[in-house]
């Protein structure tokens, strides 16, 4: 199995991710004898109800300094002090000081991450060849939701467990309540997920916001559970006006996805990211930050 790499959108240059747990991660997707307490353990909602539960507890808090250190996470952007904090989940979703996260112009990335944009949401059985095959309608759970979005752009964000856990809307309308889809909690690290993206975003645990805009149609936000993540906690006030940039609400421990679709010519996505989507490599983001216009 390949390295994981992305593209720093600041210099162009290729940089090699080293996510937490990445070598467990190998074993349970690329190795023979990693399937079995993969489908029989790890997906399950109960080992990860277990760990989160773990992390709420104040024991847990010797364990943020540690991952600081290791994962290079920049506290100066936190609003609170790294003693702080309560429990190292309290530490995973924490708030950071505004000023670190201008909210750009035009359409802006919902949270910090590293993006896969498709002009076409079928692009994405193309560029995810192996296992079955994905369909919007099997990712909405809607036949008739799917219609509309089909020929329309579709953007992945992909958050590793040392991101920043928040998420956000990346334009102002009326937010709906979500739709809730339960399901399985997979890895999205792209050790699981290049083995089967419709695996992974068909089965996870997931909900879709509608996003009602003045110019923009309908666009739909939808958060993706997967390994650790239990929760999906919502924090804006449903059908309400919210405005781009405002919180969305943040997952607990894990990584994690935000999948984005919006209708036929709607959007168009920053050329940089497309390219750096056709050669195959992720782009690192960061919310509030420019991606289309």
């Amino acid at each position: 199995m390949k390295e994981i790499e992305f593209i720093d959108r600041k210099t162009g240059r290729r940089v090699r991710e080293k996510p937490p747990g990445e070598g467990f991660l190998r074993v349970l997707y690329h190795h023979p004898f990693g399937k079995l307490p993969l489908e029989l353990l790890v997906k399950r909602k109960a080992l990860t109800s277990f760990y989160g539960s773990m992390m709420d507890k104040s024991s847990s808090k010797k364990r943020i300094k540690p991952f600081v250190e290791q994962y290079g996470v920049n506290m100066d952007e936190a609003q609170k002090d790294i003693d702080d904090f309560t429990s190292f989940n309290d530490f995973f979703y924490r708030k950071l000081k505004p000023e670190f996260r201008p909210i750009n112009s035009g359409f802006v990335s919902p949270a910090d991450g590293k993006l896969l944009a498709f002009d076409k949401a079928e692009d994405v059985k193309t560029f995810f060849v192996k296992g079955e095959q994905f369909s919007i309608s099997g990712f909405l759970n809607s036949e008739s939701k799917a219609k509309k979005y089909k020929e329309g752009s579709m953007l992945i964000v992909r958050l590793a467990p040392n991101d920043y856990h928040r998420f956000h809307f990346p334009y102002s309308g009326v937010a709906s309540a979500p739709q809730k889809i339960s399901g399985h909690l997979y890895s999205v690290s792209p050790y699981a997920v290049l083995e089967n993206f419709a695996k992974v975003f068909c089965r996870n645990k997931r909900e879709w916001v509608s996003l009602q805009t003045q110019d923009k149609g309908e666009v739909l936000v939808c958060p993706v559970g997967a390994t650790m993540v239990g929760s999906i906690i919502e924090t804006y006030t449903f059908n309400e006006q919210v405005e781009k940039g405002g919180e969305m609400g943040y997952f607990a421990f894990g990584g994690s996805s935000i999948v984005v679709l919006l209708e036929k010519g709607s959007l168009k996505i920053d050329s940089d990211i497309l390219e750096n989507t056709r050669n195959g490599f992720e782009t690192a983001v960061l919310f509030g930050e420019k991606i289309g216009e």
